[in-house]
C-alpha cells in the first residue's frame, strides 16, 4: 500500500525553491502572455481581479492596466515585492497578498476573474487548487490560465531535470495543466464552459550556454536542480539541456530562438 502523499512537505520544498535565484529576472519576459490572457478573458474597467501564483505580476499589470481592481497573491513574498516595485513605477493602484493557492484567504464568489500565468500549474495538489480557484470566482465570471503543455519546451526541460532529479512520488507533473483532459477533470461541473487556444512564447537568448546560465542562477527549479547534484551529475544535466536547446533553437548557430508551447484557457464559471 502506498503511502499518502505529504503535500505540506512538497508544497514547503517548492517554496524554498521558487525563493532560490530571483524568478523576476525570467518572468519579466513573460510579459506578453499576460497581455493575450487578460484579453482573452475579455476583462473589464472596474472587475476584480485575482491574480493567484503571481510571480512578479505579468498578469497582475496586465488586468491592472485594464481598470481592474487587482489583488495580487503569491506564496512567496519576495516575489510580490518585485510584482509592486513594478506597479509602483506605473503608479497602478494593486492589493499585493501572501497567499497560498491551494488555500486562498478569501470568501466564495469574490472576484469577476481569476487568473494564473505559469503558476498554478506547480501546486503539488491540482485538485485543491483547482477547487480554490472556481471557488473564489462567481458565477458567470472567467477563470484564465496560462499552462505550459507536457509536449512544449518547457514540459520537456521538466521532463529532463526529472530524469536527473526525480520527482517526490504521488505528484502530478505540473504539465498536465496543460492538456484539455486534466482541466475537464479538474473544473468538471464547476465549468459551464472551457475554451482553449494553443499558443507559443518564444524564449530568446545568446546561445544554449547564455540560456542555462540565466537559468541555473535565477530560476528556482533549474537552479535548485544543480545545486544539489554532484559535479559529474551537474555535467550530465548541462550535456542534456545543451542538446534540447539546440535541438528546439529555430534561430540557426548566431543566436537562440526556442518556442514554447503553452495552453491560454478561459473557464467560465458555472
Amino acid at each position: 500500500m502506498n503511502a499518502p502523499v505529504d503535500f505540506n512537505a512538497i508544497k514547503s520544498r517548492q517554496m524554498t525553491a521558487w525563493a532560490s535565484g530571483d524568478y523576476a529576472v525570467i518572468g519579466t519576459t513573460l510579459q506578453l502572455v499576460g497581455e493575450q490572457l487578460a484579453e482573452a478573458c475579455d476583462l473589464r474597467c472596474d472587475e476584480r481581479v485575482l491574480d493567484v501564483a503571481a510571480g512578479n505580476g505579468n498578469a497582475t499589470l496586465a488586468a491592472a492596466r485594464r481598470g481592474c481592481q487587482v489583488t495580487s497573491t503569491d506564496y512567496v513574498a519576495a516575489l510580490l515585492d518585485r510584482g509592486a516595485e513594478r506597479a509602483r513605477a506605473e503608479r497602478l493602484n494593486v492589493e499585493f497578498q501572501t497567499a497560498d493557492a491551494e488555500a486562498l484567504p478569501f470568501k466564495d464568489a469574490s472576484f469577476d476573474a481569476v487568473l494564473s500565468t505559469f503558476g498554478v500549474m506547480f501546486t503539488p495538489d491540482h485538485a485543491k487548487a483547482a477547487s480554490e480557484l472556481a471557488r473564489v470566482c462567481r458565477p458567470g465570471g472567467r477563470i484564465g490560465l496560462a499552462n505550459w503543455t507536457p509536449e512544449g519546451f518547457i514540459g520537456q526541460l521538466f521532463k529532463v531535470l526529472g530524469r536527473h532529479l526525480p520527482p517526490p512520488a504521488g505528484v502530478q507533473p505540473p504539465s498536465l495543466w496543460g492538456t484539455e483532459a486534466h482541466l475537464k477533470e479538474l473544473f468538471g461541473e464547476r465549468a459551464a464552459s472551457i475554451a482553449t487556444t494553443q499558443r507559443q512564447f518564444n524564449f530568446r537568448y545568446r546561445s544554449a550556454a547564455h540560456f542555462i546560465e540565466v537559468f541555473r542562477t535565477w530560476y528556482g527549479p533549474v537552479h535548485k536542480a544543480f545545486a544539489a547534484l554532484p559535479a559529474e551529475g551537474s555535467a550530465a544535466l548541462e550535456r542534456d539541456l545543451t542538446e534540447l536547446l539546440d535541438r528546439s533553437n529555430r534561430a540557426g548557430p548566431a543566436s537562440l530562438v526556442v518556442p514554447s508551447d503553452y495552453l491560454e484557457i478561459v473557464v467560465t464559471r458555472r
